[in-house]
Parts: C-alpha cells; sequence; structure tokens
C-alpha cells in the first residue's frame, strides 16, 4: 500500500534504544500483549524480531526507510542489528489490537549451524531479513497458530515449535518483501550470481557517480541488450531503478542522520537535479524530503 507520512509538526520524537527482556540464560523471548492503541515510539534494538499483529488494518508500519499501511494481519521479521522500527495508529480504528512480538539473539543460531545443508534456508532467510521482511497473507495464516500458541509452551518444546516457525517462513523467503532499502540500512545486498555481484558492489561504491548501462554492462562480460535482461531477471527491478533506489536510500538516511541541507543530499546522493531528486523521492517515500526529515529525524537516546 502507498506509504504516507503526516503532516510536520513542531514536536520532536526519540529514537529509543530499547533494553529488551532477553537474557543470555534465553533462547527467545516471547509477549504476547492486548492492547486499543499503538503507543510505543519509533525504536531499535540489538536483538532479531519476529512481530505478528492483528486487527490493525489502517496502522502504519515504519521499518527503516519503509512506511506503509498496514492490513488486518501483518508479520514482519527484522535481523538487521539496530534497524529502526515500529507501528503506528495512523488510521487503525479497532480497539483489540494483538502483538505477539519474538525477540532473539543473532547468535541464537550460529554461523556454523546455518550453513549445514538442513538450516542453511533459515540462514538465507535471516540474511533477508536484515533489511525487514513482511510476508504475504498466505504464508502468516499458514505461522499464525503456532505463533498464537508459543507463549504457552515451556522449555524445550517451545524451541523446537520456533525453530518449526522460522523454517516454514525460510520455505517463503522469496515470496517475502524487503522493506527497508539496502543503501539506509549499510547493507550491501548479495547476488547468487557472481556477474551481478560485481555490479551491485560498483554501484554501491559508486553510486554518486555518473554509472551508464554499457559501462556496467562491460564489467558483467555482456552486450548491454543481453544485462539488462539479465538484471532484471536476476534483481526484480531495472538497471535504472536499482540506481534510483540506492541513491534514494543513501538521501534517505542522510536525511535522518546529518544535518546537511535538501539541496546537499541531492547531490551528495548522486543526483544532479533538485526538482528531479524532489519527485523521485515522493515517488518512492510518499512524501518530499523535507516532511521525510520532519517525520523521522530524531534524536538517539539510551535507557
Amino acid at each position: 500500500m502507498k506509504s504516507t507520512w503526516p503532516s510536520h509538526t513542531d514536536s520532536e520524537e526519540l529514537i529509543i534504544k530499547e533494553i529488551t527482556p532477553l537474557t543470555d540464560k534465553d533462547c527467545f523471548y516471547v509477549v504476547q500483549r492486548i492492547k486499543e492503541t499503538f503507543t510505543y515510539p519509533i525504536h531499535e534494538h540489538s536483538e532479531c524480531e519476529l512481530n505478528l499483529v492483528e486487527n490493525a488494518a489502517g496502522a502504519r508500519r515504519v521499518v527503516g526507510d519503509s512506511v506503509q499501511v498496514i492490513d488486518d494481519l501483518d508479520l514482519v521479521l527484522i535481523t538487521g542489528s539496530n534497524l529502526e522500527h515500529t507501528w503506528e495508529q495512523h488510521l487503525c480504528t479497532c480497539h483489540s489490537i494483538r502483538e505477539t512480538t519474538i525477540q532473539f539473539s543473532p547468535d541464537l543460531l550460529p554461523d556454523g549451524l546455518l550453513r549445514k545443508n538442513q538450516l542453511n534456508a533459515i540462514g538465507q532467510l535471516f540474511e533477508k531479513a536484515r533489511n525487514g521482511l513482511s510476508f504475504p497473507i498466505h504464508v502468516v495464516r499458514k505461522v499464525y497458530p503456532r505463533i498464537i500458541a508459543l507463549p504457552m509452551i515451556k522449555g524445550f518444546d517451545a524451541f523446537v515449535q520456533f525453530l518449526t516457525i522460522l523454517d516454514e517462513l525460510s520455505k517463503h523467503a522469496d515470496e517475502a518483501v524487503q522493506l527497508s532499502s539496502s543503501a539506509f540500512v549499510k547493507v550491501e545486498q548479495v547476488s547468487e550470481s557472481r556477474r551481478i555481484q560485481k555490479v551491485q558492489h560498483y554501484i554501491n561504491t559508486h553510486f554518486r557517480e555518473l554509472i551508464t548501462l554499457p559501462q556496467m554492462a562491460d564489467i558483467a562480460g555482456m552486450t548491454p541488450t543481453s544485462f539488462s535482461r539479465f538484471f532484471r531477471l536476476r534483481t526484480g527491478r531495472s538497471f535504472s531503478d536499482y540506481i534510483i533506489d540506492v541513491r534514494i536510500g543513501s538521501a534517505a538516511r542522510l536525511l535522518v542522520d546529518t544535518s546537511m541541507t535538501v539541496s546537499e543530499i541531492c547531490f551528495d546522493s548522486g543526483f544532479n537535479n533538485l526538482s528531479n531528486f524532489n519527485r523521485l523521492f515522493r515517488k518512492k517515500k510518499g512524501c518530499s524530503p523535507s516532511e521525510f526529515r520532519a517525520n523521522y529525524k530524531k534524536k538517539k537516546i539510551i535507557y
């Protein structure tokens, strides 16, 4: 659904560095809440999080620089360390919202274990979820009963149930939608294709400069026409859209983290025309760069 931001207000919000209840003795922490409204502000934490929200059609989900209005069922997995996120009331009118949150340590399943054949798919799921993953409704319905029952299960059985949930989600990782842009999260996307890896690495390193299709086709060792088709097939985006997304993600991060002017950010992110930058930013984010900054730029504190 279309991303929207509220109009500018003078009040400055805070990005809270959340101290979660998870301890070194726990495999994971799960809590289930029934509430009338979303009140917790935008926050970040080092733990991974799987969050199921019910009966909240019209609420707004913020994950990194992704802002979307959700339907009645919303399931998001976040494995990126300190990726800002929150759910806001927005247009939600229901007063019986149910939220089930599972938090777990990034090293719950060590890298060596995730490289094993039986758990490799979960490892790939975790990698994709560094930007935040939103799952389609038919996948949510598959894992819904297990997630809802998890708070009532104890001990080893609870851990097995949690692994079963992750396993089911891993089977549908390709259907999930990545939320925050990689440039905003500062995570470099990794393709299975070595040709695409070389091109992505070049773009991520040189996105502030002029980058042409023939130039990237040469890096990939292909003709421009063949490369254009190959790139879309492998990334799901056109070559030009990919570069725009990287530049917009970088601009969004600068809007949040710096006091640079919109004009300075425009040119620092690889755009050479301010009006074109404003137009593309609004198209991608549903608001102007100034509105995005006014509603997202926060003062980071540790609680």
